[in-house]
């Protein structure tokens, strides 16, 4: 089956072929549920959005709303987008304070702000950006990086677990965040939410 949906399927599907539709989702469903894990840790959420993704699909090729000028997946992935868009519109409204029984303004309160989801979506983002960033990085450096801010270790716990002196690590780090910035350059990106 083609990436998109085939005239033909389409045509089938709307006939209440729901062969052609397991087809679908069986052709989709891990592409869509990595989609949905990038912004949901919760695999039992995950399944929901993903069985709402494909209910929504299911309800918009019955009604004849699909066009098929662009790729099924990405279409589907919007679908899901919206979904957890709503999810976390609902959390946010779900977490909704009283502020008339406090004495100081919770709304105002920076401590107890919220992100939104755009700020989460670009949190993500921000992430995979520097995980392939420091991809790149030669493996002496990688290393560094990783054992400094992905276990937490201190340079001298560094120097003894690479079997190498304090300056060396301390010298791969600096090598490491110049090459992170280079690379932040030449690609422009931004590693900060505004």
């Amino acid at each position: 089956m083609k990436e998109e949906i085939s005239v033909n399927h389409k045509l089938k599907f709307q006939k209440d072929d729901l062969l052609c539709f397991e087809q679908i989702i069986l052709k989709h469903k891990v592409e869509l549920f990595a989609y949905i894990r990038r912004y949901i840790p919760d695999v039992a959420l995950i399944e929901d959005i993903l069985q709402d993704t494909f209910i929504k699909v299911f309800q918009s090729i019955k009604a004849g709303n699909y066009s098929e000028n662009g790729k099924f997946i990405s279409w589907a992935k919007r679908i899901a987008h919206n979904l957890i868009i709503d999810h976390f519109r609902s959390i946010k409204q779900m977490n909704t304070i009283s502020n008339d029984n406090y004495e100081s303004d919770l709304f105002n309160s920076k401590r107890f702000a919220e992100d939104n989801i755009e700020d989460n979506m670009i949190k993500v983002q921000i992430h995979q950006d520097v995980r392939k960033m420091i991809s790149h990085l030669d493996e002496d450096q990688k290393e560094v990086v990783m054992l400094k801010y992905y276990e937490g270790l201190s340079f001298k716990e560094i120097a003894n677990k690479t079997k190498v002196s304090i300056n060396t690590a301390l010298g791969r780090m600096r090598y490491a965040l110049i090459n992170i910035r280079k690379m932040m350059e030449e690609n422009k990106i931004s590693l900060s939410l505004s």
